[in-house]
């Protein structure tokens, strides 16, 4: 006897020595895991120092986030959010009350089987058997309505996020003005709908855990009698709930750096699709391989780290919530029946005993997995803080630019060929009236005036200091001067793409102006919508117009053909980037600018590909219709349909005057060609 018990505590200790031993090395490989990663490259760290960190953490700033998001997930206390949020509370509630049930029923059939009473055997059995269907449908309704949830949640964040990004030219301005946000199509689709099924579930995963504690904690102190039994899981819940915590926290910053990488791989995945023509004839695919591997290794490598981390944590999670919340469990329910001299049962039968065993001990083991599910769930609470972080960066992006509040992780200083010289720009960027959007814009009819307006890029690069200019209607104006200039930068501060540093500028309201660029953008839609862009057909009829007047536009610029050779006509659809010739892509982008009718037109390039009997015709149209042009081209062909010269010198200045009849202002020998 003495050789057993002895053999029995010799075991006994080598299981105890191996558990902690294998918490003692799980603990040591979350500490390596959380440890700096190997050293990166300089052009990796220089991307990390210049990249704002987004902490991603169980804390208040997670808090913040959430609740600034709030308003958009759950818009009032009638929306069908709220019924859905309110019929899963119920829905929970109800199915932990089937729980209870089954518990109660369970017991009683097995009591049935050890006593070997055939009546009370078939009477809990014929229960159980009748509420299979109504469990059955609380169980399913339930998974229904956090999948409704977590649908209503993304297509809130979706609609919000992307009327915010399609606002204005705040698309234009997080690509080009602001780059605090790389991939922000990573952020659009798979971050938000991440981070809503992640809300969702966690709704779930902690208010069902938290209602079943409740609910068993009053059933079983009523079984045990008294609330010492499920206080003392209480307290084990919220001890280990502090050491868990703490030990996840890495866990969001990994998701905000998984979803980061995601974004950086689908962005290359992307480029290259649509740039396979140019890598096709510049037979670089290898180097193009070399890209994606590159990029899919740094993700693969912090995948792994990551997955090392939540190895190490899972040992711990799985101890702490699941083995050691079974072992207190069973200790608090042993205590009354191991207790002789407890009142309660101390005249009770085998039957008894075993019966409040049972049911007792069942309920604690449920309220045991319970606050296992609820420790487990702060994993996912921390994995939720990531996708938070990265959801709410987003919101404050696009607040910002909403705003017309800039931030440049990286400003280029250094001077172009046709820069001005650093000296100048960190002498004139000083200057405190030279800022975005400290100068002045004015909204003036027939008129294009701008006066001591410097050219000035968003990475700070200053190609004119000063530009004063005067265009009224009539005044078709040719825009000339060396690449890199200013001439296209112009444009996009006429257009409200970017802001205006200092001086005053006036222009029309934005209706009245229209932009075509050297390769026309095309969008989705039928033939009708390429010449009505960005109008829809509603809006064309309640101009007055009919197909019958874009028919004319088309044969105004030798493309009726396209009506013609489509069996549905203006309704045909079709990937028009793809199927239209260079000159038909031009030629219809002439064809828009008939229809809206501009008091001005930007035209850059835009007739390139375009024969110049064709240019010659469209340009004579557009004096027709009152059309003011200012134009950037080659062609010396386009020289008598303009009257006057803005012409960029490439080395800070402009001069704006009249182009005589002998066209000198335009000859080779200024070294200006358009």
């Amino acid at each position: 006897m003495a050789s057993g018990s002895a053999l029995g505590n010799h075991t006994q200790r080598g299981r105890n020595v191996i558990l902690a031993a294998a918490v003692a090395a799980a603990i040591v490989a979350i500490k390596r895991a959380r440890s700096p990663s190997a050293p990166q490259s300089p052009k990796e760290e220089a991307v990390t120092e210049r990249r704002p960190s987004s902490a991603a953490g169980i804390d208040m700033v997670f808090v913040r986030r959430l609740m600034k998001l709030l308003p958009i997930l759950v818009p009032s206390p009638w929306c069908k959010e709220t019924f859905y949020i309110a019929l899963v509370a119920v829905l929970m509630a109800l199915r932990t009350l089937c729980d209870v049930w089954q518990i109660r029923n369970g017991t009683s059939i097995e009591t049935a089987i050890i006593a070997r009473d055939s009546k009370a055997f078939r009477l809990y059995m014929t229960r159980f058997a009748l509420s299979m269907l109504p469990i059955a449908a609380v169980n399913n309704l339930l998974k229904m309505s956090l999948n409704e949830i977590a649908l209503c949640f993304r297509t809130r964040l979706t609609h919000h996020f992307y009327r915010l990004y399609l606002s204005g030219f705040n698309c234009y301005k997080m690509s080009n003005l602001d780059d605090r946000i790389n991939n922000v199509d990573q952020l659009l689709t798979q971050d938000i709908d991440k981070f809503a099924n992640s809300l969702a579930d966690l709704y779930s995963n902690l208010s069902k855990p938290i209602l079943d504690i409740v609910i068993y904690a009053r059933k079983l102190s009523e079984s045990v009698g008294g609330f010492w039994a499920p206080g003392g899981m209480i307290a084990y819940l919220i001890a280990s709930g502090v050491v868990l915590t703490h030990l996840r926290r890495p866990l969001g910053q990994f998701t905000v750096k998984e979803q980061r990488l995601e974004g950086r791989l689908r962005h290359v995945s992307s480029r290259l699709i649509v740039n396979c023509e140019e890598v096709a004839f510049y037979r670089g695919t290898q180097r193009e391989l070399h890209w994606v591997e590159e990029t899919y290794r740094r993700l693969e490598q912090h995948m792994h780290r990551m997955m090392r981390f939540r190895l190490a944590v899972g040992m711990v999670d799985t101890v702490v919530a699941k083995y050691m919340a079974t072992i207190v469990g069973y200790y608090i329910v042993s205590r009354p029946l191991l207790d002789l001299a407890n009142t309660r049962h101390k005249s009770a039968t085998q039957k008894e005993l075993q019966e409040s065993y049972y049911r007792s001990g069942r309920m604690m083991l449920q309220m045991a997995q319970a606050m296992g599910r609820l420790i487990l769930a702060g994993r996912e609470l921390t994995r939720l803080a990531g996708f938070t972080a990265r959801v709410d960066e987003l919101a404050t992006v696009l607040q910002d630019l909403d705003e017309d509040k800039f931030q440049r992780l990286t400003l280029s200083r250094a001077p172009s060929r046709h820069s001005l010289r650093s000296e100048d720009i960190e002498a004139a960027l000083s200057d405190e009236q030279w800022a975005p959007g400290a100068g002045e814009k004015v909204e003036s009819d027939g008129v294009i005036r701008m006066v001591n307006m410097p050219i000035i890029t968003p990475k700070n690069e200053m190609l004119v200091r000063s530009l004063n200019m005067e265009v009224r209607s009539g005044m078709n104006t040719l825009i000339c001067g060396p690449n890199g200039c200013g001439k296209s930068s112009l444009f996009r501060i006429l257009g409200d793409l970017w802001p205006v540093y200092g001086g005053r500028l006036e222009k029309p309201r934005p209706d009245k102006m229209f932009y075509i660029p050297q390769k026309p953008y095309l969008s989705l839609g039928t033939l009708r919508d390429q010449v009505i862009y960005p109008h829809s057909r509603e809006s064309m009829i309640r101009s007055g117009r009919g197909d019958s007047d874009l028919r004319d536009l088309l044969d105004k610029v030798m493309l009726g053909y396209l009506a013609d050779t489509r069996d549905d006509g203006w309704d045909a659809t079709d990937d028009w980037a793809d199927v239209l010739s260079g000159g038909e892509k031009q030629r219809l982008a002439m064809a828009r600018l008939y229809y809206h009718r501009p008091q001005f037109a930007i035209l850059d390039e835009c007739t390139s590909a375009v024969s110049v009997d064709v240019e010659g015709a469209m340009y004579d149209e557009c004096a027709r219709l009152g059309i003011t042009l200012l134009t950037v081209s080659h062609r010396k062909s386009l020289w008598k349909y303009h009257q006057w010269v803005l012409r960029f010198d490439g080395l800070g200045s402009a001069k704006f005057s009249r182009i005589d009849d002998s066209g000198d202002e335009l000859a080779p020998d200024h070294a200006d060609r358009p």
